[in-house]
Formats: C-alpha cells, sequence, structure tokens
C-alpha cells in the first residue's frame, strides 16, 4: 500500500509539514506496513517557500528589506543550492500581515522591499526565481519592486516618484538605464492562485484594494493610476500586458512581472508540485490525501486541493481531502478529481479549539479514513 499525502497548510494552526506528518500517524496506527510519501504543499500563499524547501532540501535566508510603510522588516526567502533557485514570498517583505489593520493604506504601501529581495537573489547568482505574489498590502502595480532594481520612475519637474500606488498619477517618464542588468539572464516565474487583469472591474484595485484600507474613491484613483503606468510601461517596453490574466495579482506586482521580467505566469499549485515531484511521487499509488483549511467553491480557483486532484486524476489514483471546514460549494469538486472530502471537527467546537487540536484530529480523521478503506478493500 502505498499512500501520497500532499496537503496544504492549514493557516494559524499547522504548517504542510505539520499536516502531512499529523495525517501520515493516523494512516501509520492502521496501516503500519504503508509506504507513506509525505509532499507538503502550497498554492503561490503563505507556506511556499517552506513547503518547497522541507521537499527539496533547501535552505533559508534572511535579508533586512523595507517594509510595505517603509519600516525596516527581516524577511525570510528560499534558496535550492542544486539548481540556483531562489522562492521568494512577496508577502514577506510587502504583506498584510506586516500592517496592522488601522494602518493599512493601499495608496502608499510599496513593494520596494521584495524588489530588494529579488536584488539578494541576483547576489546569491540566481538562475531562476519564483515569485509568489499571495498576501500583498500594496497596490503599487510593482512600481516599488522595479525601483529598488533600478527602474527610475519620473514625474514633470524629473523628481522621483513618492512609494505607492497613488503617486503612479503623477508619472511622466520611466528611465530604465539603470535597471539591472543581471535581470536579464534570469529566469523568472510567477506562483499564484489569481488571474485577474491589473485594472477595470475586476482589476487589482476593484477586487482588493478594499482589504488593503482602500475607500471607494481611492479605488478609483488607484485604477486610474495604474491605467496611467500601464500606459507609460507600454510605450518605454513596447508591449503592454495590462490585460493579460494574472496582471492584477498582488496589486498588480504580477503586472511589472510580466512586463519588466518577462516573468512566466503559472498557477502556485503547479510551481510547488514541480519542485517537489508530486507526479513521480504520485506513480504506483493506491490513494492521494491532501487537505487545507477550508474547502469550498473557491477551491476550483487552483488552490492545493484542486492542483493535487489534477495531477493524481491523471494516473488515475483516487483523492481524498481532510478539510478543517467544508464550505459552501466544496461537492462541485466531485467533478474534478476528488473522490471524498472530510471535514476535521469530530464535534462542536470552537475555531479556536479547531486550531489548538488540528494535529489530533487530523490524526483522527486519517485513521477513521484508512479503516473504511481498509473495509472497503
Amino acid at each position: 500500500m502505498k499512500i501520497v499525502i500532499a496537503p496544504d497548510s492549514f493557516k494559524d494552526s499547522l504548517s504542510a509539514q505539520g499536516v502531512a506528518d499529523a495525517i501520515a500517524l493516523g494512516l501509520a496506527d492502521v496501516w503500519p506496513d504503508a509506504h507513506l510519501v509525505k509532499c507538503p504543499m502550497a498554492d503561490g500563499g503563505e507556506g511556499t517557500v517552506e513547503s518547497i524547501l522541507a521537499a527539496c532540501k533547501g535552505e533559508w535566508r534572511r535579508t533586512k528589506v523595507r517594509g510595505p510603510l517603509g519600516a525596516t522588516v527581516d524577511a525570510a526567502w528560499g534558496w535550492l543550492p542544486h539548481n540556483h533557485t531562489a522562492i521568494i514570498e512577496m508577502a514577506e517583505a510587502s504583506g498584510l500581515q506586516l500592517v496592522p489593520p488601522g494602518k493599512r493604506d493601499a495608496c502608499t504601501s510599496s513593494t520596494f522591499g521584495t524588489g530588494e529581495l529579488i536584488r539578494a537573489a541576483l547576489d546569491a547568482r540566481a538562475q531562476r526565481v519564483i515569485l509568489a505574489i499571495g498576501g500583498s498590502a500594496t497596490n503599487d502595480g510593482g512600481a516599488g519592486a522595479m525601483q529598488a532594481l533600478g527602474v527610475k520612475l519620473l514625474d514633470a519637474q524629473g523628481q522621483t516618484l513618492a512609494p505607492g500606488g497613488l503617486a503612479l498619477a503623477q508619472l511622466d517618464r520611466i528611465d530604465l538605464s539603470g535597471m539591472d542588468s543581471r535581470l536579464s539572464g534570469v529566469r523568472f516565474d510567477i506562483a499564484a492562485d489569481v488571474n485577474n487583469p491589473l485594472c477595470g472591474p475586476h482589476g487589482a484595485s476593484a477586487i482588493f484594494g478594499p482589504q488593503k484600507g482602500a475607500s471607494p474613491e481611492q479605488v478609483q484613483k488607484l485604477d486610474n493610476a495604474l491605467g496611467h503606468f500601464a500606459q507609460l510601461c507600454a510605450r518605454a517596453l513596447g508591449h503592454d500586458v495590462k490585460d493579460e490574466p494574472g496582471s492584477g495579482a498582488a496589486g498588480g506586482l504580477g503586472f511589472a512581472a510580466k512586463a519588466f521580467l518577462g516573468a512566466q505566469f503559472q498557477a502556485g499549485v503547479d510551481v510547488v508540485a514541480e519542485l517537489v515531484g508530486l507526479a513521480e511521487a504520485v506513480q504506483g499509488a493506491d490513494l492521494v490525501i491532501t487537505g487545507e483549511g477550508r474547502f469550498d467553491a473557491q477551491t476550483l480557483r487552483g488552490k492545493t486541493p484542486f492542483g493535487v486532484a489534477r495531477i493524481a486524476r491523471q494516473q488515475g489514483v483516487p483523492v481524498i481531502v481532510i478539510a478543517g471546514t467544508l464550505g459552501e460549494g466544496y461537492q462541485a469538486l466531485y467533478e474534478h478529481g476528488i473522490d471524498a472530502a472530510f471535514a476535521l471537527a469530530s464535534g462542536p467546537m470552537t475555531l479556536e479549539q479547531a486550531c489548538a487540536e488540528a494535529p489530533r484530529l487530523l490524526k483522527d480523521r486519517a485513521s477513521d479514513i484508512a479503516r473504511v478503506w481498509r473495509i472497503a478493500k
């Protein structure tokens, strides 16, 4: 019996590795001789670097950078020495979790620190950079990151623009002469589960601006400013990517990565699956168990269980989900390679209790699944 355990993290509770370990303990209670293969997963958001490093035996690195509102933060990133690949979670430098709710400001927050992390990767002689761009506090179109990499954004008086998306309305000229020349020799991949364009009713400002502190009036101003930025970028770079899927990810960092760095957009779960070798692990498996904190219709947008199921389905391997909660519309996933789904809680309990007891609950659910599977076989 070979079982692949490929869950995402359970937010505010356990890392993907912790979830996989707990599930493995429950399975081993029933199948002590089973071959259990743990592949911690992520979809481009929180925990992406941790999952990749755990599976690929990579290294943690830390760099002090400018946070979204200018304060210095100590940001972690990942390094795979065997193939000179850097894995950067932009949330480490420019994430929403770095800004208290009362201080969130979509108009002035900047991705400058994310650009500094890219620069650190260049200093390490990276040949590939994977940008996981979930959880941003920013709405600057990636302008700050590009400034950190040597791009000059100037107003009509030739002065450098202030940080943030709103200042882009004053942009008059883009000077590429100081852009770091090392960028041209690096492959950039964007790992995300967001496919919004940069501007418009489904763009970065309209969809994600409010959760970053933008009022309805500010949303419109930010959308206009990003549109102006995109227009001048197209003039300077010779191509326009503002309407491409993913350009609106991370407040428009996806746009800058595509426009300036030639980055390729991939579903985050596909990037992680490639690096951890999930498809190879699934070969010859009898069962795959995956999971996430909340399993619902949104999982169809490219979250971990959806991506895992797609890979397992190609090889005819059944997939079971263990989730913290089963939300509205989760049954739709049964048409996409998920064979069964189970919630974590064994009875009435608060979210705090469920998070605190997650290791035990995961172990118990995995053991229950193994017992039912044994009967069915």
